[in-house]
């Protein structure tokens, strides 16, 4: 039987280290578990308008075989260690992609939530049970996102987003920690 084709990357160096803004590489039949760090998949429109396709952290997999979308990229959000996956050991990965594949339906519900402001603060509810460590006021969010990349994800403006943020503040659902937000407990009792 022939030898599987080799990527176009050392099929050697199983474990990789990726700075921030750097995209991981894309193979037909390689996955990435991240060990590490935080990433997002996103693809974008024909106006060039980034759309996120979702957020990713330590134990979930990415990579080109779960998506049929294009253009598609993975972006390390934060520095991130990953591993090669191939796909002969794909099998291993059964519990990762099952839980890839509920964290895509979630964000997509998110997405068709109705006002804008219940969006909003679903996503920060996601990221805040995905990426979140516990604090004295809630739960801070330790993904680097502008209000920008909130705007896109939840489809709407940044300037809504910023607004939306003020909003939240002054009612007590979030706070803030450098460039980071605290989804307050008073936020997560809250029934979408």
């Amino acid at each position: 039987m022939p030898a599987p084709p080799t990527p176009s990357f050392a099929l050697n160096q199983t474990r990789r280290t990726f700075s921030c803004s750097q995209l991981l590489p894309l193979e037909a039949d390689i996955l990435w578990k991240i060990e590490r760090g935080v990433v997002r998949t996103f693809t974008w429109n024909e106006e060039g308008r980034s759309i996120t396709l979702g957020y990713w952290g330590a134990g979930d997999i990415v990579g080109q075989p779960l998506s049929r979308i294009q253009p598609y990229q993975i972006e390390c959000l934060t520095s991130a260690e990953v591993s090669l996956l191939p796909a002969n050991l794909w099998y291993q990965a059964a519990d990762a992609m099952i839980s890839h594949i509920q964290r895509s339906e979630e964000l997509l519900a998110i997405i068709h939530s109705r006002p804008v402001n219940q969006r909003l603060l679903e996503m920060l509810s996601w990221l805040a049970q995905k990426f979140g460590r516990e604090v004295d006021k809630g739960k801070l969010i330790e993904v680097p996102l502008t209000h920008q990349a909130l705007s896109e994800v939840i489809c709407t403006t940044r300037v809504t987003v910023t607004r939306l943020l003020n909003q939240f503040e002054q009612k007590g659902l979030i706070n803030r920690h450098g460039r980071y937000l605290i989804l307050c407990v008073k936020a997560q009792t809250l029934d979408f």
